[in-house]
């Protein structure tokens, strides 16, 4: 297959295999944070319920809830083709080596999208679909069109979208909301910024070389690390909140304090390294939020099960 460049974007000549082009329309979907995703929508129905929901219910909401960002995911890769073409981190995906046209892409998330919310009203409720559209909205046009090319703390309010599952899975158990799902969304709100800045130190060229103003490429190491720590005490600190208000018991109370512990001191760790000037290492900070998110989630899931 051969690649030529067209207005900054490259694009492919040739013809592609329906393995290959189901493959690549399912990039557009992000399926590593999809994964993420849906590992916060889950514990949260347990939690909602009390016990075990019902499983059809699951199911429904997983599949509308992964269409929904994955909906938003594609919007994003059609709106940022022209950024990715200018990282190596994103330049393989499917719109910056042709393997699918820009019309192709829009046709698709507008498919998911609406796809998402017609299945949600009908397997769930109107509360679900109704926030399914908002998370869509947020991360599509606050995020990627507003936020993203214009201010180093993009994420943070663009990591909204992001919290979206927490009470979407909620909702569609109960089909309301209360303070509890408000307590996750804020943990997750607070955890993101955390989770992604340690990634943007990584890839600070990329972003540099995109001209994206994510923070860890706008400001040095001690000044990011600082910032990391702050985020994790405060995510520790809104995780405790849940344990009266839910209530909560002794194994999510347990997890809370062990997992959170750890996820600050691998903060700090990150922090006291460039201070020292020292090499930092960025994606442990990463992977150590990823391991505390869906650790804590799975408390909360298993939490419910429980007598204590």
């Amino acid at each position: 297959m051969a690649i030529t460049e067209t207005d900054g974007r490259a694009t492919a000549t040739g013809k592609h295999s329906i393995g290959s082009t189901v493959s690549a329309y399912v990039q557009l979907t992000k399926p590593r944070v999809l994964e993420l995703l849906l590992v916060t929508t889950i514990p949260v129905m347990f939690l909602a319920e009390n016990g075990l929901p019902d499983l059809w219910l699951i199911v429904a909401t997983v599949i509308g809830g992964a269409m929904s960002a994955g909906s938003a995911a594609s919007f994003n890769m059609y709106l940022d083709r022209d950024i990715d073409a200018h990282m190596k981190r994103t330049k393989n995906r499917p719109l910056v080596t042709g393997e699918i046209s820009p019309r192709g892409a829009l046709t698709f998330s507008w498919v998911l999208a609406v796809a998402s919310t017609v299945w949600l009203l009908v397997f769930t409720n109107w509360v679900a679909a109704a926030l399914s559209v908002a998370a869509i909205f947020f991360y599509v046009v606050i995020y990627t069109m507003i936020l993203k090319r214009r201010t180093e703390q993009n994420i943070v309010w663009g990591g909204i979208a992001g919290c979206f599952p927490v009470i979407i899975g909620w909702s569609a158990v109960t089909g309301s909301l209360s303070w509890t799902p408000f307590i996750l969304f804020l943990l997750v709100f607070l955890w993101t910024p955390p989770h992604y800045w340690p990634l943007s130190m990584k890839y600070k060229g990329d972003y540099e070389e995109a001209d994206v103003p994510m923070l860890g490429a706008t400001r040095d190491g001690v000044q990011v690390g600082l910032q990391v720590i702050l985020y994790a005490w405060a995510t520790l600190a809104s995780s405790l909140l849940l344990i009266p208000v839910a209530p909560m018991g002794l194994v999510y109370t347990v997890s809370a304090l062990v997992f959170g512990g750890w996820f600050v001191v691998e903060s700090h760790v990150l922090y006291n390294r460039a201070v020292r000037g020292e090499k930092v290492q960025p994606m442990r900070v990463f992977h150590a939020s990823i391991t505390y998110l869906t650790l804590l989630f799975v408390a909360i899931a298993i939490d419910p099960l429980l007598p204590f």
